[in-house]
């Protein structure tokens, strides 16, 4: 198995800085893309709720920098075997390209303790959440 202890994840998106912003943060969005979740970005706390309510995972914001910058703990709450785990970190990157897009760059790391969520979120994980996300932004800017 390769080492997936730090994960980066690149998207373009045609959409702006704060549309994307918005999509990251706000729970009425991102059950829309993140696996039904209701997931809100305070620039204090980070809060992930399952469709039903149930605890998938929270903790600290460690920087909030709207509309560029989302640095946060993750807990795999939503899995009994991962909640066993060290909680881990996603850091969120926008940049305006300068041309009516932007590029998001996920990097998901601190998962050396915790293989099991490594494996959990890596590729299809993150890239499923990344392709509703670019989706669900897009289709809020198509002409």
């Amino acid at each position: 198995m390769s080492d997936l202890s730090t994960q980066l994840y690149q998207v373009l998106l045609r959409a702006t800085p704060e549309q994307v912003w918005e999509a990251i943060t706000a729970p009425d969005r991102t059950r829309l893309y993140f696996h039904g979740a209701h997931v809100e970005n305070t620039a204090e706390w980070h809060t992930s709720r399952g469709p039903d309510g149930a605890d998938w995972g929270d903790g600290p914001v460690c920087e909030f920098d709207p509309p560029r910058r989302l640095v946060h703990e993750w807990r795999s709450a939503y899995d009994p075997e991962l909640a066993k785990e060290p909680p881990s970190r996603v850091s969120w990157e926008i940049e305006d390209t300068g041309d009516g897009s932007c590029r998001l760059t996920v990097v998901h790391d601190r998962l050396d303790d915790s293989p099991r969520t490594a494996r959990s979120v890596s590729g299809p994980g993150w890239g499923t959440v990344l392709d509703g996300l670019k989706r669900l932004v897009e289709e809020v800017t198509a002409p």
